[in-house]
């Protein structure tokens, strides 16, 4: 449903500042060393990202994954108020406007849009990934065009594929360290997102991924998923070459908590799925300060070209 009075863009913005708090504290962490405007955007675009995520799996704030029967429905829905949003129309729904305001602000391709809703398709689907091509054909649909995304909200020229590429090697590279410290997770919902060569390759059953006998195998493809999530680490660190300070602080930020969420599932073995792998707040901060000399040396630091043999996401 959608309403023709429209909320203040400062309402919409406070409740998008909420949703992050609630759904990412290391986002949330992150988002702060952006200048007002970047931070108030970035907000607004993880509102919307937040709300679909959430419409199709199920949860609230990123929490309590749980069978939806009717995610088709609910996917279409999604998918016919962001046009509308993207249309520049008002929409009664926060997260919704949220996608409105920085869609004008921005000129954000509607096609990144259009691109995050098709991972949400996937899952729906019951899709899983066959290849290694698969997995990260799905990582680009649920964050590496987040990555995309994101860097046009914070400045990047829509047609500046070069950088919009390692921005999108952030997003895989997040994803990725995401999908080796939530196998039980998935699991446990019905889901896999391993490839079924790898699993064929180590003898896992698709059905039995997180069976005990299995926890010697699962840990050398979670090693291969973070190995993976660190080659894209390191070229879109390449990327915080084209952004403001601020910005490629925030970038660096986010790159090193994620980086650590990944090296600590490795570093767990067989052991990485008896609680879930965090960051503390005192990590965060130490992160934080690592970034902040990173972004301000970046532009002395010779310039690496993007590894050619590394995935690169599809072009519109």
């Amino acid at each position: 449903m959608t309403s023709s009075a429209a909320p203040s863009r400062d309402a919409i913005v406070g409740t998008a500042h909420e949703s992050i708090a609630r759904g990412s504290k290391s986002f949330a962490a992150a988002s702060l060393l952006f200048d007002r405007t970047t931070r108030e955007r970035a907000w607004l675009l993880y509102a919307w990202c937040r709300a679909c995520d959430d419409i199709a799996d199920g949860q609230d704030h990123g929490h309590t994954m749980s069978v939806v029967e009717d995610a088709p429905e609910r996917i279409a829905a999604m998918a016919t108020l962001t046009d509308a949003a993207l249309a520049g129309r008002v929409i009664g729904l926060p997260a919704f406007d949220a996608l409105r305001l920085v869609a004008a602000e921005t000129r954000l391709p509607a096609r990144f849009a259009h691109d995050l809703i098709q991972g949400f398709r996937l899952d729906a689907e019951g899709w899983r990934p066959r290849t290694e091509a698969d997995l990260f054909t799905y990582c680009y649909h649920v964050a590496g065009v987040v990555g995309c995304m994101m860097a046009v909200v914070m400045g990047v020229s829509p047609d500046d594929a070069a950088v919009l590429d390692r921005a999108c090697d952030l997003g895989m590279a997040f994803q990725l360290a995401n999908i080796a410290r939530d196998v039980g997770e998935d699991a446990a919902a019905g889901r896999c997102y391993l490839p079924t060569d790898w699993l064929a390759d180590t003898g896992i059953a698709a059905d039995a991924v997180m069976a005990p006998a299995n926890r010697p195998a699962l840990a050398t493809l979670a090693r291969r998923l973070t190995t993976r999530a660190a080659a894209f680490e390191a070229s879109a660190r390449m990327g915080t070459r084209a952004l403001s300070l601020r910005s490629a602080w925030a970038v660096l930020a986010a790159a090193e908590i994620y980086g650590a969420i990944g090296r600590k599932v490795a570093d767990r073995g067989e052991r990485a799925w008896d609680a879930r792998v965090t960051t503390s707040a005192l990590d965060k901060l130490r992160f934080i300060a690592r970034a902040r000399a990173g972004a301000r040396r970046r532009a002395t630091e010779p310039e690496v070209p993007r590894d050619p043999d590394l995935w690169t996401r599809p072009r519109g």
